[in-house]
């Protein structure tokens, strides 16, 4: 019953650019199963009531569909796919923005034992799993309150911290519990994934992140992999040519520019690997975006 409502709900609702009239509520509609790609998933809770996805983070593939949802714990690189998806029966999807301050103030007011304990290593940074019934009652409840301005400033809060504990202390509390954990092995290896997405265009040595992070070089190589399925210079390398793209959307002829911008000092490098992860050299796609723009392939859209 709580599928179909929030089918229902999630239809009504549903805007081009995603957004709902509630702060970090998100609602998806997709109505064609276009190609595979590319984008950062955001920090993020996404449950599917229609259709299906499919997400790829390195070397991990993330199939979820009607009654389940996905945590992204880390913005990572995903290349995703909406995999069931036609105007007779668009994909639908609601989405929750997670932010670490919320998790965190709801771990300090929980009673002790009311969670369970967090293991020391780090947890994957994406995961799938079935919405229990609670979880979706609530999530029905809170997208309820668009049907009812009146009640969103005083209800939505309370709804949204109903959903976050309900995250913390299901089956994969513990990927949604390290958001809040200042000394999480997912809060160690944030830094080194914020600095790499800051600093995109410059080398570095693994030994300076891994410092930068609180760990050896072992336990930094072994938590990294855990929470983003690659290697540092393998997340680089995401972040490098998903901003390359970004940026021969708007400067198509300058092929050997934005490969330099973001770090290649060689083209044949940067041509080569482009084509290895967008199917096609860079000239041609950027021929290729100018004659299509898409909407973001992350966890929800």
């Amino acid at each position: 019953m709580c599928l179909e409502e929030l089918r229902a709900l999630l239809a009504r609702h549903a805007r081009p650019d995603g957004t709902t009239a509630i702060d970090g509520v998100l609602v998806s509609k997709v109505d064609r199963s276009d190609p595979p790609a590319p984008s950062m998933s955001g920090t993020v809770l996404a449950v599917i009531a229609q259709g299906a996805k499919r997400l790829a983070l390195g070397d991990r593939i993330f199939e979820y569909g009607a009654g389940q949802y996905l945590v992204a714990s880390v913005d990572l690189p995903v290349t995703g796919q909406f995999t069931k998806a036609d105007p007779e029966r668009p994909a639908l999807g609601f989405g929750l923005v997670l932010e670490p301050s919320a998790v965190a103030e709801l771990l300090l007011r929980a009673a002790p034992g009311d969670t369970p304990p967090t293991g020391g290593g780090a947890a994957p940074g994406i995961v799938v799993t079935d919405a229990p019934a609670p979880l979706l009652d609530a999530v029905v409840r809170l997208l309820r309150l668009l049907d009812e301005p009146r009640d969103q400033a005083v209800l939505a809060p309370l709804v949204k911290r109903e959903i976050l504990w309900r995250l913390i202390t299901g089956e994969q509390g513990a990927t949604v519990r390290q958001l809040g954990l200042a000394d999480s092995g997912l809060s160690h290896i944030s830094r080194a994934v914020r600095w790499i997405r800051e600093h995109y265009a410059r080398p570095f040595r693994v030994e300076d992140l891994a410092r930068l992070s609180g760990m050896s070089v072992s336990a930094f190589y072994r938590n990294f992999h855990a929470v983003t399925a690659m290697s540092p210079i393998q997340f680089q390398k995401q972040i490098r040519l998903q901003e390359a793209r970004l940026q021969l959307a708007t400067h198509p002829g300058d092929v050997i520019g934005v490969g330099h911008r973001v770090g290649y000092d060689n083209p044949s490098q940067f041509s080569r690997e482009y084509r290895r992860q967008f199917g096609v050299p860079p000239s041609q796609d950027a021929a290729r975006l100018r004659q299509s723009v898409r909407g973001p392939a992350g966890v929800l859209s």
